[in-house]
């Protein structure tokens, strides 16, 4: 069983009110904070909130890569509140605590021992006899290697293991590391490492060594005591991304309700089109996705649902998509279209319990339109936080039936509009 401990660090789930809105890590120099987005199922222990940091991690660095644009991060008022460089830094320490500091093997040569011969070594220190028409070496010089901690490069590593311990040791087992035998030098440390990383080979190392130039360039621009953060103020985009990639065709443009002015003397002018968060596809049936980081999922609040505006908007996406000719088989059928809000929510909280990872909560409709078509009746659906951020790895067929299955559901169960 894990040893609990006053831990260096603070988990908290943000309420996305007002300033508390930050989702990642951040430290003040001392203590660190570690910032859950809304509606995050907290681990109890010690060992699981480690797994859900390393979770939030992984999240922010797979979809921290913007689609649309630069992925929003926080701006701190600190002249020394800089982005943490945290890939670096795992990587550090991920390679000492699966195989220890870095070390680099020296060469030496014995007479007549195992492994390669080396001639050019041989003619030169080993004593050559007469035979026949030529001469024979009765001793042969090998090669040997053996592994030197020595090495100004281990001892960079040395250095860049301790400053990762001190900031993000927490999450690895207890290892301490020890004091490093060198002092800080940005100069030295970045050249030997760019100079040893020419003529490496192995992956590994040089994914270490790009990690230790980072972690040292870092340290360099901000100092060793810097406040620091990894993580945005707009979880929204994150959130958008989840669903995109685990729901969403690659395609999505195809989709987009295009306008354009008409001017008399100008001719046309195209504006930007309207953009789907995510289009799903299930065998024929098309559903237009809307990706909502709303608090409603955590508070029961109505006042905490999509406005109006979302709504109008989402009934022109599938009011487009029914009508244009485009989107017809080749039989001339016109596809099946559903609007969904999705929306996290903790499926063990307070506010809707249960077993379930997505949840039917109601649909929204536009009072002027009575024609009932499914496009028009916009299905309010929840998925578990947690859950959602653990389908990082590949698109989920099953996720994606899971999603067609209750939404198509709901909308039998409640017959036509009312």
């Amino acid at each position: 069983m894990e040893k609990e401990s006053m831990p260096l660090y603070k988990c908290h789930v943000t309420t996305n009110r007002g300033t508390d809105t930050f989702v990642g890590i951040r430290s003040d120099g001392g203590r660190i904070e570690v910032h859950f987005p809304i509606c995050y199922r907290l681990g109890q222990t010690g060992l699981a909130q480690k797994n859900d940091i390393q979770l939030l991690i992984r999240v922010l660095t797979r979809f921290s890569g913007a689609h649309e644009g630069p992925f929003p991060q926080i701006s701190l008022p600190a002249p020394k509140a800089v982005s943490f460089p945290i890939q670096a830094y795992l990587t550090v320490l991920t390679e000492y605590y699966r195989r220890g500091y870095y070390t680099e093997n020296e060469s030496f040569y014995t007479a007549n021992g195992c492994g390669p011969k080396s001639w050019p070594r041989t003619i030169k220190t080993q004593r050559a006899y007469p035979q026949d028409d030529s001469f024979i070496y009765l001793t042969a010089a090998a090669r040997k290697s053996k592994a030197s901690s020595s090495s100004f490069i281990t001892k960079i590593n040395e250095f860049c293991v301790e400053e990762a311990y001190q900031k993000i040791g927490f999450l690895f087992p207890a290892r301490k590391a020890q004091k490093p035998s060198v002092l800080f030098h940005e100069k030295r440390f970045v050249a030997a490492l760019r100079e040893r990383l020419r003529s490496e080979n192995n992956d590994n190392n040089k994914a270490l060594f790009l990690g230790m130039i980072d972690m040292i360039q870092y340290i360099g621009r901000n100092g060793r005591t810097a406040e620091f953060f990894y993580g945005t103020d707009h979880f929204e985009y994150v959130w958008e991304r989840l669903i995109d990639f685990n729901f969403g065709i690659g395609n999505k443009s195809f989709y987009f309700p295009r306008t354009s002015w008409y001017l008399g003397a100008g001719g046309r002018h195209v504006k930007p089109p309207l953009e789907p968060d995510t289009i799903m596809r299930d065998g024929e049936t098309i559903f237009i996705l809307d990706a909502k980081y709303y608090r409603y999922g955590g508070s029961g609040d109505p006042a905490d649902l999509p406005t109006t505006s979302s709504i109008h908007k989402q009934i022109t996406y599938g009011e487009y998509v029914a009508t244009d000719p485009k989107f017809k088989d080749k039989n001339g059928r016109t596809p099946s279209v559903y609007n969904v809000f999705l929306m996290p929510f903790n499926q063990k909280g307070p506010v809707f319990p249960t077993s379930e990872h997505m949840l039917h909560i109601g649909e929204a409709r536009g009072d002027w339109k009575s024609s009932g078509a499914s496009y028009e009746r916009l299905q309010g659906v929840l998925l578990d936080l947690k859950w959602m951020m653990s389908r990082t790895v590949q698109r989920n067929a099953k996720d994606i039936s899971q999603l067609a299955r209750l939404v198509e559901r709901a909308i039998q169960k409640t017959g036509g509009a009312q």
